[in-house]
C-alpha cells in the first residue's frame, strides 16, 4: 500500500517561559518529550515553528511607557502627528500612553473605514449613505460624532477607539482627525510620527517630499535600549505587545542566530536536519470581520536558509482535467505522479502552475503555525511540521 498520509501539523507544549531561560535546550527537549509520549518520529526536513513571543520573552526584551516617552523626547522637538496607528488595545494602546506621557500635543490621525488591517472604526454602508469621502474629507472628532453618533462601538471588540484612545492621554493632550491622506499631518505639525505598519517606507517618504521637518516611524522608536530597556535595533516598536498595564513585550533580537542554534541542536540530540524558524502573526484575513491577521511587520523574523524562497508546485486539478482526461485507476496516478516528477525548477508563469499560492514559504509556514498555536490558551507556543516539502510522488 502506498503512501496515505502528507502534511501533519502538530502543536507542541512547552514550559511557562520566563526571561533568561535556555529556550534552545527547552524547544529541543519539548519536541523530544512529545515525540516519546505521542509516538511520532523527526525527519530531514521537518519544520519546527517556535513563537516570537518565547523568544523575546526569554531574552527579556520589555520595554516600559516611560521608556517609550523618554524615546519621543528625544527625537522630537515639538508637537507631534502621529499617522494611522491600528485599532488595538493590545498593539498600540501603551504605545499611545507613552506618546502622550512625553507630554507634548499629540495630533493622532486615524484612517477610515477601516484601518490597515481592517479593523472598522465606522460601518461602510453608513459612511456611503451620508456622502462621505473616505478619499478627500478630513473629519474632526466633532464632526465624526455628528455624522456617527455618540458612540461608536467595535462589532468584535466592544470598544469605541476614538473614546479609548482619548483616555490614554496625559493632561487631555491627544486631538483625533479622521483621514486617509498622509499629507493631511502636516496642517497640524511638520513633526511626524508614522505609526501603521506594511505602508511605513511609503509614508514617510511621501511626508519628507512634501515639507516635513522631523518624519520618524514606530520602527524607529526603541531601535536601540533606552535606560538600559529591551529595544529592535530593525522594528523598535513594530511587533509589540501589551505584557502589563505599564510594559510591552518587543519583537524578538537576533532570531536568525536563534534558529541556527536550535537546528544544529537538534541535529546533535538525534541526528536530522529540521528546518526551524520564528513566526509571529499569520498572513491571512478574516473574511467575516475583514480584519488582516498581520499585525506584525513580518509574518517571520527569522528561519533556516532551507525555508527561502516560494513553492515550485504544478496544480493537480489542473493536470487532471487538462492533461489526464483520458485516462482512468493506476493509470492515471502514474502519469500524475510522472508529471510531478518531470517538472522543472523553476515554474514561474507555466500553465500547470494556475491556482498555486505565489506566497513566501515562511508567510505560508507562518501562517499554519500560527493558526495551529492559537492566541489564547492552548499551550503549544511549538509547531512541529511534518511532509510540508512532499509532494504526490513522494512514497
Amino acid at each position: 500500500m502506498g503512501r496515505r498520509v502528507g502534511t501533519t501539523v502538530r502543536g507542541i507544549r512547552a514550559p511557562i517561559i520566563k526571561e533568561g531561560d535556555d529556550l534552545v535546550n527547552i524547544v529541543v527537549d519539548s519536541i523530544l518529550e512529545a515525540m516519546e509520549s505521542e509516538i511520532f518520529h523527526i525527519n530531514d526536513r521537518d519544520v519546527i515553528g517556535i513563537t516570537e513571543s518565547l523568544v523575546a520573552r526569554a531574552q527579556g526584551n520589555y520595554a516600559t511607557v516611560k521608556d517609550i516617552a523618554c524615546d519621543i523626547n528625544q527625537k522630537f522637538e515639538g508637537d507631534v502627528a502621529v499617522l494611522f496607528p491600528i485599532l488595538s488595545r493590545n498593539r498600540f494602546s501603551l504605545i499611545l500612553k507613552g506618546i502622550a506621557m512625553s507630554g507634548r500635543k499629540i495630533y493622532l490621525l486615524l484612517n477610515y473605514p477601516s484601518d490597515e488591517v481592517g479593523n472598522h472604526l465606522i460601518d461602510v454602508d453608513v459612511m456611503d449613505e451620508l456622502g462621505v469621502n473616505p478619499y478627500t474629507d478630513v473629519l474632526s472628532e466633532a464632526n465624526y460624532r455628528e455624522l456617527f453618533g455618540p458612540q461608536v462601538i467595535h462589532p468584535f471588540t466592544g470598544i469605541d477607539y476614538v473614546n479609548y484612545y482619548k483616555q490614554l492621554a496625559s493632561n487631555n493632550n491627544i486631538e483625533v482627525i479622521l483621514a486617509n491622506d498622509p499629507r493631511v499631518a502636516l496642517k497640524y505639525s511638520k513633526e511626524i510620527l508614522v505609526a501603521n505598519i506594511h505602508e511605513r517606507k511609503r509614508n514617510k517618504r511621501i511626508l519628507k517630499e512634501a515639507g516635513a521637518d522631523i518624519v520618524y516611524g514606530l520602527d524607529d522608536i526603541l531601535n536601540e535600549p533606552i535606560n538600559g530597556s529591551g529595544f529592535n535595533a530593525e522594528y523598535g516598536l513594530l511587533g509589540s505587545n501589551k505584557a502589563t498595564e505599564e510594559k510591552i513585550k518587543l519583537f524578538p533580537r537576533d532570531s536568525q542566530d536563534f534558529v541556527y542554534k536550535v537546528q544544529k541542536a537538534i541535529k546533535q540530540r538525534i541526528g536530522k536536519r529540521v528546518e526551524v524558524m520564528v513566526y509571529g502573526d499569520g498572513a491571512f484575513k478574516d473574511p467575516v470581520g475583514k480584519i488582516w491577521e498581520l499585525a506584525d511587520p513580518i509574518v517571520s523574523p527569522g528561519y533556516t536558509d532551507g525555508l527561502k524562497g516560494t513553492p515550485n508546485e504544478i496544480k493537480l486539478k489542473y493536470i487532471a482535467d487538462n492533461e489526464l482526461g483520458g485516462l482512468k485507476g493506476n493509470e492515471r496516478i502514474e502519469a500524475m505522479k510522472k508529471k510531478i516528477r518531470e517538472k522543472g525548477a523553476n515554474l514561474i508563469g507555466k500553465a500547470e502552475t494556475l491556482g498555486t499560492t505565489p506566497r513566501q514559504l515562511t508567510d505560508l509556514l507562518g501562517s499554519l503555525c500560527d493558526l495551529t498555536s492559537g492566541s489564547g490558551d492552548k499551550g503549544t507556543p511549538i509547531i512541529h511540521i511534518q511532509g510540508y516539502f512532499d509532494s504526490y510522488a513522494v512514497e
